[in-house]
């Protein structure tokens, strides 16, 4: 995730709003590492956006929090997408399997205490919705969610989703960078971290069509790629605005499951 600042368009009464979200550019950005022709081409080819790509350590990331490997970049496109409306519930082709499932999720020891205290209050999120996939933090190495310091993943950038689901198997966690969340919220920083284990479970974002619908600016297409977009059979067909998966929040905001939220995650788990 990123902070950055909405057009004047947004603004009220010549106000700037400040937003964060999985990726956003800042007024004023360090130039990223330079990426290869090469590797953009394999990601358009992929059917992901080409905008603000990313190259860091194991791989590019693009639309803002999601890590593509040069493993996925060397797979064949495929496309798996179902559309109704503009703005709704996907997710991916590839969700977790061996249902029921307890997924462990651990937090490095880099962290203070206002991290542990919200990734307990995510997993609570998780937990309550009844799900056939639950969430329980370990203080041993090797869980299935690991959530990884940084000190540094580029100018304004909060955190990173370590991609999708593969294999039967989730995502394998999450980075976030403390010193630029700069926030000891619960609330906000727990809504940062479900956003980023729901990536990990297989969600999409809900504005997946329109990443302006949260984040501002033109309209954008996240594309389907080879992970698939597929909408979620009983979420609306209208804009959700209080979404979890909403590829924009603003700073300190709190985003609980909405009814909509919750009929997406109960549909696929």
């Amino acid at each position: 995730m990123k902070r950055f600042k909405l057009l004047p368009l947004l603004a009220l009464a010549g106000a700037t709003l400040s937003l964060s979200s999985c990726s956003k550019k800042e007024e004023v950005a360090a130039a990223p590492s330079a990426v290869s022709q090469d590797a953009m081409a394999q990601i358009k080819a992929l059917g992901f956006s080409t905008q603000d790509v990313k190259k860091v350590d194991g791989g590019y990331v693009v639309e803002g929090d999601m890590l593509l490997t040069p493993e996925l970049l060397a797979s064949a496109p495929g496309y798996s997408t179902l559309r109704v409306g503009q703005d709704e519930q996907y997710r991916t082709t590839n969700l977790v399997g061996s249902l029921p499932r307890v997924l462990t999720v651990s937090i490095s020891s880099s962290f203070n205490s206002a991290y542990v205290t919200a990734i307990d209050e995510a997993i609570r999120r998780y937990n309550a919705a009844g799900l056939r996939v639950t969430f329980r933090r370990i203080s041993t190495t090797g869980a299935d969610l690991p959530v990884k310091y940084s000190s540094n993943l580029g100018a304004g950038v909060l955190g990173q989703s370590g991609g999708f689901p593969s294999g039967g198997n989730p995502a394998p966690g999450f980075t976030l960078v403390p010193n630029v969340i700069n926030s000891s919220n619960t609330n906000y920083i727990a809504t940062i971290m479900a956003h980023e284990m729901g990536h990990c479970i297989g969600m999409r974002h809900t504005d997946y069509y329109n990443r302006a619908y949260s984040c501002g600016g033109s309209a954008s297409n996240e594309g389907a790629s080879t992970v698939g977009a597929i909408l979620i059979p009983g979420t609306p067909s209208t804009a959700e605005p209080n979404s979890w998966m909403l590829a924009c929040v603003g700073n300190g905001v709190n985003r609980p499951f909405t009814s909509n939220d919750l009929t997406a995650l109960n549909y696929i788990y």
